[in-house]
């Protein structure tokens, strides 16, 4: 099967996946291919990579924290 060009459309699908492909194609056998698809949503990675950098972020904010509460409680304790 030869594609053209031209007929390749971009559709978006909907909150379940399906695409409306217009009322000239009702009643009729299609082939549909998927050629690429895009997403607005981060990948896997890209949530485990935020997920990391976060965590360490914590961590850090957490270590100064009590360095402050421990300088704090200490003043008070004078």
């Amino acid at each position: 099967m030869k594609v053209d060009a031209r007929d390749l459309r971009t559709n978006d699908t909907d909150d379940r996946g399906r695409i409306y492909l217009g009322t000239e194609y009702a009643n009729k056998r299609v082939t549909v291919a998927v050629v690429e698809i895009e997403s607005d949503r981060p990948d896997e990675n890209e949530l485990a990579a935020a997920y990391r950098e976060a965590s360490e972020s914590a961590e850090t904010l957490t270590e100064e924290w009590d360095e402050a509460s421990d300088e704090a409680w200490d003043g008070l304790a004078e």
